[in-house]
């Protein structure tokens, strides 16, 4: 039994593996995604510190926080989970879908594996000349205020990794829910695109979230999508006080298994009646 666990793990290892280096090879694809990522984080900044500078009440949040909050966001943005792997949309539109039934592996944790890697590598590839630019570029040319801080302390940097690490498994979950939704739907366009909507706000990737109205804040901290950005990066930051980061990193796990169950759940209905396209 032992043997037999290992040996799925290993396999769902090489998935990842396999399908990371697939992607890295979109170096073009990177750096185009720097570039934007590095445009808009300047934007952003450019237009909070223009509301800061005319507060007539104190902020719910530092500047800077804000300026972590905000360049954590950018070179992260890859992991936002709204839209979903091209190639297995092929698979829904051909009808290869059937041949991934027949894998001997679980279907769920075999996308999830893919999911992994295809949230994870774009992000590397623009994470790493992202956070250059932030740290070391922006206070040479001038502007130390909107460089990206360091942790508020080591054991806040700690917490951020344990929250970033369940990030990206939340990430995938959600991601996994678009996949099988289109069991039902077949074309995944419709769902991505309402979730282009959907994810950048709720998770505080276009305002961070302590900046919204008071009235949204119960139904803001209670909802998935703040474990995306809001919850590790304001750990990050210190704008959430270590007695505070591990709730908030138990919260983010709680809706990751709801998440995965849900997914899990939903893969085992549809396999109960597929239709399958193509030919």
């Amino acid at each position: 039994m032992q043997s037999l666990t290992v040996a799925l793990l290993r396999s769902y290892v090489s998935v990842v593996a396999a399908r990371f280096r697939v992607l890295l090879q979109y170096r073009a694809a990177a750096l185009a995604g720097v570039a934007t990522q590095i445009f808009w984080g300047c934007i952003k900044l450019m237009v909070l510190g223009a509301f800061y500078a005319v507060a007539v009440t104190t902020p719910p949040m530092t500047f800077t926080a804000i300026v972590a909050y905000v360049w954590l966001g950018q070179v992260l943005f890859g992991l936002l989970p709204s839209n979903h792997d091209p190639e297995l949309q092929g698979l829904f539109t051909s009808g290869g879908v059937a041949y991934e039934l027949l894998r001997p592996l679980d279907l769920y944790w075999f996308w999830f594996a893919r999911t992994l890697a295809f949230r994870t590598a774009p992000t590397l590839s623009r994470m790493v000349p992202g956070i250059i630019f932030a740290t070391l570029v922006l206070p040479l040319i001038g502007l130390p205020e909107w460089a990206l801080p360091a942790p508020a302390s080591v054991a806040h940097g700690l917490m951020f990794l344990l929250s970033f690490v369940v990030t990206v498994m939340l990430s995938c979950a959600i991601t996994i829910l678009i996949t099988i939704s289109m069991f039902w739907m077949i074309e995944g366009r419709g769902i991505s695109t309402f979730m282009y909507g959907v994810v950048p706000v709720f998770s505080g990737m276009i305002v961070p979230l302590p900046l919204f109205p008071d009235w949204m804040q119960p139904f803001l901290y209670w909802q998935p999508f703040r474990g995306l950005c809001d919850v590790p990066f304001r750990i990050y930051s210190g704008d959430i006080p270590l007695a505070m980061a591990s709730q908030e990193i138990m919260l983010q796990v709680m809706w990751t298994v709801i998440l995965v169950l849900f997914g899990y759940g939903l893969i085992a209905r549809a396999r109960v009646r597929l239709v399958v396209q193509g030919g």
